[in-house]
């Protein structure tokens, strides 16, 4: 049982679940993008957390639980959504499960500093009769600006619990969940906010004939007289299935109206929400001074159009450079230490073949992951995570849409290639921000691409350490504009149009230290407590086959590709083949084979940099591969797969010749 939220000390997760009675509740998180609302899960939540899709769906669903006043809680996060419409899957599953799952409470998670963009998602659920807390996080930034809302009077206006928070310290969370246990079990009635005379009368007409004819659904018949007027073709495939009439009167009214107002129908109702989410905002909301802080001129310089591709490029240089020097001063005081505990002795392959398994082996499974793979990982995911939580890697996205129209695509999807410099198998699932399946197909190729954290390891363990910083951020470099190449080729492959870029950009906040390392940890938990026993195991396997000699036919077969085309030792082949499995074990191979953490032993500077380059370009990992096959199918995944092997074999071999020749 773990305690959250130091200015909550109350709420407590625990993970013990029955069959549902009256102490069991269910909490729905609601809300748009970028409005602090995985804040707030992480902080309810805790460590008691299960990620999985939606049943059926490929949408990310995040589950978990607390325990608050003899209450045990689950609390579903559900995806960030501006609207309840059918333009994406996110839409559908979160009106789904808030229409007919009906949870005991939905915390309806917005933007305090931007409260009238945000109520317009509010209002959709209100519409839905929800059960509703309307929580406004992020009030810091709303007073930094001299916006001063007044909670009782939002309240009144809307019918609903009205709570501020500052999710990154845990303030008002406790709050937050006691209004919505309250909801939960006193079920008030909800406040039907009602549009202008002659919409609500088309609504209301509609909403009659929907109850006499006891249309079951499961969504409220207000909500489906709406829909049915804005034109939505997943309820009106629904109603038309149980009723015909109510199709024939709903296309009859909208007709009706839309000749008397000569504007369409679902524009109206639209401008109908903006139009009452202002007068609410304006009648609850006071900005008597408007305030300039520091962010607004943070906010002008990383989006000038100079300025803010030098910001662009820092950021992403910025991340690479951290990497290597915290990850080489790590790996130094680490490789120190274990020195003194066991050095590894390469002669022992031959003349103690089984305590060399057991030494070179397991030990040098333990000394590589200690000092070549995990001390570039965690400084890695630890500043992306400050990155991301500070509101800079929109900008950078921002900056670069113009690039990536190059390659078909917009800025957005620098978003998932730059995460695809951690991990890949994210990164592909998160091309789904991405708005046609030619953006996310587009994206996922440039990903297999970007050097992830597994790929970095070996660029930094091969050259950054034994060749030098300068070859390490010159392969960066060539990787960028092989991406580029690839990309536009791939654009020209398949057909399609680009669209523009429509993104939100959250406000400059400062970054919360507690939810970087709690992002770092929940990012490398899984090389500490599942991959790196594999490494160990790897590692031993490995020095099996070395002194019993079962790899020389491996690395006979790909002499001609190895040797004689990459200019690499004869037991790259073997490396090259562990690489398909985890980029890593190209290093905890070479390692095993060598006998040594000192790669100069076994290969030359010039060979290092061949290698490094071939396994930041050659096949992605299996899980990579079984993810595209999942996302994209099994013929878009070999089709990717093929043009990075051909990719890395071209560019490794003409590399390998060029350096030749200056060297």
């Amino acid at each position: 049982m773990t305690t959250h939220a130091s200015a909550d000390s109350k709420i407590k997760t625990d993970s013990s679940a029955t069959e549902k009675n009256d102490t069991q509740l269910t909490f729905a998180l609601a809300g748009n993008a970028n409005v602090g609302k995985s804040v707030i899960f992480n902080q309810l939540t805790g460590s008691n957390q299960i990620i999985g899709n939606w049943p059926g769906k490929t949408v990310d669903r995040a589950e978990g639980t607390l325990s608050f006043e003899g209450y045990e809680i689950k609390v579903i996060d559900l995806p960030g959504i501006y609207s309840f419409s059918t333009f994406s899957m996110e839409e559908i599953v979160s009106r789904d499960y808030v229409a007919l799952e009906k949870p005991d409470a939905v915390i309806n998670v917005v933007d305090a500093s931007v409260l009238e963009r945000n109520l317009f998602f509010t209002l959709q659920l209100l519409e839905m009769d929800a059960p509703l807390v309307l929580v406004l996080n992020q009030i810091d930034v709303a007073k930094n600006k001299g916006i001063i809302i007044d909670k009782d009077k939002l309240s009144a206006l809307l019918g609903v619990p009205v709570v501020f928070t500052t999710a990154v310290r845990g303030e008002g969370i406790y709050e937050a969940i006691r209004e919505a246990v309250k909801v939960a079990t006193n079920k008030p009635k909800p406040k039907q906010l009602k549009y202008r005379k002659d919409l609500e009368e088309q609504i209301e007409k509609l909403q009659h004939l929907i109850e006499k004819e006891k249309l079951a659904l499961g969504y409220p018949p207000r909500w489906v007289a709406i829909k049915l007027l804005e034109g939505d073709t997943e309820i009106t495939q629904l109603v038309t299935e149980k009723s015909k009439n109510i199709i024939v009167q709903s296309k009859l009214l909208v007709t009706e109206f839309e000749r008397h107002c000569q504007e369409k129908c679902f524009s109206i109702i639209a401008s109908e929400r903006y139009t009452l989410a202002n007068s609410v905002v304006a009648s609850s909301l006071q900005q008597d001074k408007v305030w300039h802080p520091f962010t607004d001129k943070l906010e002008w310089f990383t989006t000038h159009r100079v300025f803010g591709y030098v910001t662009a490029f820092a950021v992403i240089g910025g991340l690479l450079l951290w990497t290597f020097f915290a990850g080489n001063t790590i790996s130094e005081l680490i490789s120190q230490g274990l020195n003194l505990i066991h050095p590894i002795d390469p002669e022992l392959s031959t003349s103690a073949p089984i305590l060399s398994i057991i030494l070179n082996g397991f030990w040098g499974g333990i000394d590589a992951s200690l000092t070549l793979i995990i001390p570039f990982v965690i400084p890695f995911y630890l500043l992306l995570a400050l990155i991301e939580d500070s509101g800079l890697l929109t900008r950078v996205a921002f900056m670069m849409d113009s690039a990536m129209h190059k390659i078909g695509l917009h800025g957005k999807a620098l978003i998932p290639i730059i995460l695809g410099y951690g991990c890949s198998v994210p990164a592909i699932h998160s091309c789904k921000i991405m708005e046609t399946r030619r953006e996310r197909l587009l994206a996922a190729f440039a990903i297999t691409f970007a050097p992830c954290s597994a790929r970095t390891i070996v660029l930094f363990g091969m050259v950054g350490l034994f060749v030098g910083i300068q070859w390490a951020l010159l392969l960066y470099v060539v990787n960028i504009c092989i991406i580029f190449a690839m990309g536009r080729l791939a654009m020209k492959a398949v057909p399609g149009k680009s669209t523009g870029l429509i993104m939100e950009m959250s406000s400059f906040k400062r970054p919360s230290m507690k939810i970087a390392l709690k992002q770092t940890w929940t990012r490398t938990k899984s090389i500490i407590y599942i991959v790196f026993p594999i490494y160990v195991i790897g590692s031993a396997l490995i020095q099996v086959l070395y002194v019993y000699d079962i790899l020389t036919p491996v690395s006979n077969a790909m002499y001609p590709l190895t040797v004689l085309w990459l200019g690499l030792p004869a037991f790259a082949g073997v490396l090259l083949l562990l690489g398909a499995v985890r980029k890593e074990l190209i290093i905890l191979g070479a390692v095993a084979i060598l006998g040594t953490t000192n790669l100069l032993a076994g290969f030359s500077s010039v060979q290092l940099v061949v290698m490094a380059l071939v396994a930041m370009l050659y096949i992605p990992c299996i899980s990579t591969m079984a993810t595209l096959g999942k996302e994209f199918g099994w013929k878009s995944a070999t089709l990717i797969s093929l043009s990075n092997i051909g990719t890395a074999l071209l560019f490794g071999g003409l590399a390998f010749h060029l350096l030749n020749l200056l060297t």
